[in-house]
């Protein structure tokens, strides 16, 4: 599972980093934006199961209007036997034209998102504590150029925080 994590990871930065050769930094949100994201979470959001491992996730997001993006998610942990897989749609606000945020490579946002939390040990599924619950969800993205960045996130998914890359297509 390490080897598999470290090959996603440096897959994403070299296209992130193949993709941070264009000429200008556009407007880092905007009707039509495909972002897909990759990151690691820190914190689980559900502590009674002990030491689990480090939550790993990612997800996509859409442009409808300048400001409204909707999207999904998917994240995963596991430790000790005890399995957890989050998946489930996103909204989000994006709050730069609202605040005035005249820089152009950060974008910061807000939202809710709706889990269906799943719960197995050791291969088993059950029930208890599996589930729909909601979530929220408020970070901000920083790109190096028109098409790489990163991105930081509290919420209450997979993790309350996760950090990674993004892509924007």
């Amino acid at each position: 599972m390490k080897k598999l994590t470290f090959t996603l990871i440096m897959v994403i930065l070299g296209i992130g980093f193949s993709y941070s050769q264009e000429e200008s930094i556009g407007i880092s949100f905007q009707e039509g934006d495909l972002v897909v994201n990759a990151g690691i979470g820190l914190g689980s959001t559900f502590t009674f199961a002990g030491g689990l491992g480090l939550p790993l996730g990612g997800g996509v997001e859409y442009g409808i209007t300048d400001a409204i993006g909707v999207g999904g998610e998917f994240g995963f942990v596991s430790g000790g036997g005890l399995t957890a897989i989050y998946v489930g749609p996103k909204g989000y606000y994006h709050f730069n034209e609202l605040f005035n945020i005249d820089n152009d490579q950060l974008d910061v946002y807000a939202g809710l998102s709706l889990y269906y939390r799943h719960f197995s040990y050791s291969g088993f599924s059950f029930g208890i504590g599996s589930g729909i619950y909601p979530g929220f969800h408020i970070g901000g993205r920083y790109y190096f150029s028109d098409n790489f960045g990163a991105y930081a996130e509290l919420g209450n998914s997979y993790g309350w925080l996760k950090a990674g890359v993004c892509l924007k297509f």
